[in-house]
């Protein structure tokens, strides 16, 4: 590859895509993107019972302070201090619908594709980021399935690694593809860290190109 003064030019471009963070000679084995529906009742449930009792009590007193002002029990001029008290204890309703809000928003951008060199997962509001997992350094791969997960018939796969962690939320056959993504972490792993008997056969060094791709019938 030939680096010139225009190779770092290029990223003041807008970067939406995958194919604009590849490598040389890295191919994409799976693309995927979370259930939107799951993904937004996730965040919509997450904190709805604590955020529904608080409103609840929060209502009850703020009732009680107009009934108090209307029978002339309580003076209008405490509105000045009861209302900012009100909109700052009511701190985890609003944090609760930002969530709501937030997954509705970000869901447009998220979506996760497995590499033959790593996995990269994009997100973001406003701009567009990637976040980037190499094989060699994950160590584990959990599979979680909510019972909203379970009713969208979907489930979360939680990647674990000696630098980092990520979650590829809400996604379609979790266990298969698990399963699919644990072999080609061995396979990559076995080609940098065995480069003999235990390397895959079809892969004659670590340069070479990662041939197998076990989603091919996900990819239909």
């Amino acid at each position: 590859m030939t680096i010139d003064e225009r190779y770092f030019n290029d990223f003041d471009k807008q970067i939406k895509d995958f194919e604009s963070v590849l490598m040389p000679e890295e191919n994409i084995l799976y693309k995927t993107k979370p259930n939107k529906k799951s993904y937004i009742l996730s965040s919509v449930f997450k904190m709805l019972p604590f955020a529904l009792l608080w409103l609840v009590i929060d209502s009850f007193f703020i009732a009680m302070i107009i009934y108090g002002m209307i029978n002339g029990n309580i003076p209008i001029s405490t509105l000045a201090f009861i209302i900012p008290f009100f909109l700052i204890h009511l701190m985890p309703v609003w944090i609760w619908i930002r969530n709501i809000i937030k997954s509705s928003l970000e869901i447009k951008n998220i979506e996760y594709a497995i590499t033959s060199h790593r996995i990269i997962i994009k997100s973001g509001i406003i701009g567009i980021d990637f976040k980037f997992l190499t094989y060699p350094e994950i160590e584990n791969i959990n599979v979680k399935v909510s019972l909203i997960d379970k009713l969208c018939k979907v489930g979360d796969i939680y990647i674990n690694a000696s630098t980092n962690s990520a979650v590829l939320y809400d996604l379609k056959n979790p266990y298969n593809l698990s399963q699919k993504l644990q072999q080609v972490v061995v396979d990559i792993k076995a080609d940098v860290n065995y480069p003999n008997a235990f390397r895959p056969n079809e892969n004659n060094g670590y340069h070479t190109t990662y041939d197998s791709n076990p989603f091919n019938d996900d990819n239909k």
